[in-house]
């Protein structure tokens, strides 16, 4: 990913070519500069809440992406949200969900059963 591009540039979860997740049913991706060098993935929710008083979607951060740019190329991470202004722990994007980036705490059991359910 070009960081300068990401700079000037508006970017679609599509351009991301190794986020690995589809939004699941009634919901969609926005992506937004968080600062120079950091992407935010929001999820948003296109159900209407009764607590919202507009018909724009309830969003929620779904993680974040770096962008690190040396002499010989360009790479990024992804990291899980501690809240939706501050940046946590790097992750496998192959442990994240469509739902969250922030990794599961799962006891054995728990983690079976996650995983024949889905």
């Amino acid at each position: 990913m070009n960081q300068w591009f990401l700079m000037m540039n508006p970017l679609k979860i599509s351009e991301i070519h190794d986020f690995p997740h589809s939004p699941p049913e009634g919901y969609s991706y926005q992506v937004e500069r968080h600062n120079a060098s950091t992407i935010a993935i929001w999820l948003l929710h296109h159900r209407r809440y009764v607590f919202s008083d507009d018909d724009q979607p309830v969003r929620t951060i779904w993680g974040f992406i770096k962008c690190k740019r040396t002499k010989k190329c360009n790479t990024h991470t992804y990291h899980a949200p501690i809240n939706s202004n501050k940046i946590g722990k790097e992750v496998d994007v192959k442990n994240t969900t469509p739902y969250t980036s922030m990794q599961l705490n799962l006891t054995p059991l728990e983690l079976a059963y996650v995983q024949t359910k889905g």
